[in-house]
C-alpha cells in the first residue's frame, strides 16, 4: 500500500507539471491592429523650384553671400546711405505675412556692390510705380513705367516670411515683357520680403547688372486707383 500510495503521488505530480508546462507554452493571442498611414503634404517651394532655372535657384540659394558681399563693398564710402535706408538693407529685416496687398505702389530701386570694377558700390534710383495684381491665383507684380521694366511672380516658400519671385525684363516699347524662361539674359529670380507695416521689399541677388544685389522698396500708393 506504501509503494501504491507513492507511486500514485508520483504520478500526480507529474501530471501537474506536464499541465503547467503546457499553460506557460501555449501562445499569447496576438492584437491586431489597423496599419496607419500618414500622407506628407508637398513642399511648398516644390512648385517654384519646377519652374525656375538651376541659375536662378542657385541665386536664391546664395542671397546670405549676395548680402554679405555687397554690404561689404558699398559701406566703406555709403555708410551713411546705408544707415539712413534702415531696415531696408537689413538682411534680417524680413517679417511674417510678406503677401502684398493688391494695388498700386511707390517703388525705388537700390543697387548695392559691383559686378565689375567700372559699376560704383551704392546706387538709389528715382521712385516709380508699380502694381500688384492677382492673375491665376498668384500675386503678380509689375513696373508700370520707365525702359526698364521686370514683371513677375510670387510664389509660395518653405520659408514662411518670404516669397519667391519669378520673373522677366520687358525693355522700351515692349507692351509685354517675355515670359520667365524665354531668354535666360532677361530673367529675374528673387526674394520678396515684408519689413514693416505698409512696406516690403524685393531682393534679387546676383543680378544680370552692374550690381550684386537689386533691392527694390514697395510702399502703397495713398490714394489708390479705382
Amino acid at each position: 500500500m506504501q509503494l501504491l500510495s507513492s507511486f500514485l503521488r508520483i504520478a500526480c505530480l507529474l501530471g501537474f507539471v506536464a499541465i503547467t508546462s503546457g499553460c506557460a507554452m501555449q501562445p499569447k493571442p496576438v492584437q491586431r491592429t489597423g496599419a496607419t498611414v500618414v500622407v506628407e503634404p508637398p513642399p511648398k517651394s516644390e512648385a517654384w523650384t519646377q519652374i525656375a532655372t538651376t541659375a536662378d535657384e542657385t541665386r536664391i540659394s546664395r542671397l546670405g553671400l549676395a548680402w554679405q558681399q555687397a554690404l561689404a563693398e558699398a559701406k566703406p564710402g555709403f555708410a551713411g546711405d546705408i544707415r539712413r535706408e534702415g531696415v531696408l538693407l537689413d538682411p534680417r529685416g524680413a517679417l511674417p505675412r510678406p503677401a502684398p496687398t493688391p494695388g498700386s505702389y511707390n517703388c525705388r530701386l537700390i543697387k548695392l556692390g559691383k559686378a565689375n570694377a567700372k559699376a560704383v558700390a551704392f546706387e538709389r534710383f528715382k521712385p516709380f510705380f508699380c502694381y500688384v495684381q492677382v492673375e491665376d491665383d498668384l500675386l503678380t507684380i509689375v513696373k508700370q513705367t520707365g525702359s526698364q521694366r521686370p514683371a513677375g511672380r510670387l510664389w509660395e516658400d518653405d520659408q514662411p516670411d518670404r516669397l519667391i519671385y519669378l520673373g522677366s525684363l520687358a525693355l522700351g516699347d515692349q507692351q509685354q515683357p517675355l515670359a520667365y524662361g524665354d531668354d535666360p539674359k532677361r530673367d529675374m529670380a528673387g526674394v520678396f520680403e515684408r519689413i514693416a507695416p505698409f512696406r516690403w521689399r524685393l531682393v534679387i541677388p546676383w543680378p544680370q547688372s552692374t550690381s550684386k544685389l537689386d533691392v527694390f522698396e514697395l510702399t502703397p500708393v495713398a490714394d489708390q486707383p479705382k
